[in-house]
């Protein structure tokens, strides 16, 4: 009888957590509010801050990263605000870090926290280097993948509280589980010395994110053939024999990818243009 009761009242709020990714249009499921998702998030982010080597501002790497963070952020809220739906970001308080770690890797906490890893910039080598990785990092906390797995966690683990959803709800009934969920997807948990942090997304979640950070970036102004060349300059930092970075450990295929931006190319070439973009190198 309580396994009928639980399968009906997940159906019940599946039926009405639906909602759908801006631009590829997919179905997802979101049990948790924004506003609970940014506000551990936040907490997350100082702690790691607290914890890991922070450049400095007056760096001209850093400066870099929040340039292309801070134009990329703008194009994203003029495209909700042109498709009227200026609420969609409203609870983003953009944030952009360098981090001194020879990790290749980078990555954006829901509520749009961006770290990136010093790691990483012999590999982006340009603006537009750095832009595809942060548009597909600033991508998935658009697209609220965050919240999406989470949600598929407390419905997959038994966190839901019968009649409700939410992090909050979880966090008050079975604080440790939904603790340790939240590790498992965020990837904090590690000691201080050794952290990783590594947002744990599906494969098809990352292809969505190459998708929307493609749109974005041109949207910015950066030519979006540039995210090809860099993918393919990532493919070769993960060679054969090679232990792959861990901005790769979940992503698509290195051939897979490259063919998938090839197709994306026609739809981002036209944002590009109308951004006013020219520059290959930009």
């Amino acid at each position: 009888m309580k396994k009928v009761v639980l399968v009906s009242m997940v159906v019940g709020l599946t039926m009405i957590a639906c909602s759908r990714v801006p631009i590829s249009n997919r179905r997802q499921l979101l049990l948790v509010s924004d506003q609970e998702l940014n506000a551990q998030a936040l907490v997350s982010y100082r702690q790691f801050l607290d914890t890991n080597q922070v450049v400095s501002s007056g760096s001209s790497n850093t400066q870099m990263v929040r340039r292309v963070g801070e134009r990329i952020a703008r194009a994203a809220t003029s495209y909700f605000n042109q498709n009227k739906m200026p609420e969609y970001l409203s609870g983003f308080k953009w944030e952009f870090n360098l981090i001194d770690n020879k990790q290749v890797n980078a990555w954006c906490m829901p509520g749009g926290k961006v770290v990136v890893y010093t790691g990483i910039l012999p590999v982006t080598q340009s603006e537009a280097g750095l832009a595809t990785v942060m548009g597909h990092e600033i991508s998935h906390a658009i697209a609220k993948h965050g919240g999406e797995r989470m949600s598929q966690g407390l419905v997959a683990q038994g966190l839901l509280v019968a009649g409700q959803a939410g992090l909050g709800v979880a966090m008050s009934s079975k604080r440790q589980e939904t603790q340790q969920l939240w590790n498992n997807v965020f990837g904090l948990a590690a000691p201080i010395g050794a952290q990783v942090a590594l947002l744990k997304y599906g494969r098809d979640q990352e292809s969505e994110a190459d998708h929307l950070g493609v749109i974005f970036m041109a949207m910015a102004g950066y030519n979006p053939e540039e995210s090809i060349k860099f993918w393919s300059r990532m493919a070769q930092a993960g060679g054969k024999g090679q232990k792959p970075p861990q901005f790769l450990s979940t992503h698509p295929a290195d051939d897979k990818r490259i063919r998938d931006l090839q197709r994306l190319m026609p739809e981002a070439r036209k944002y590009y243009t109308r951004s006013g973009g020219t520059s290959a190198s930009r």
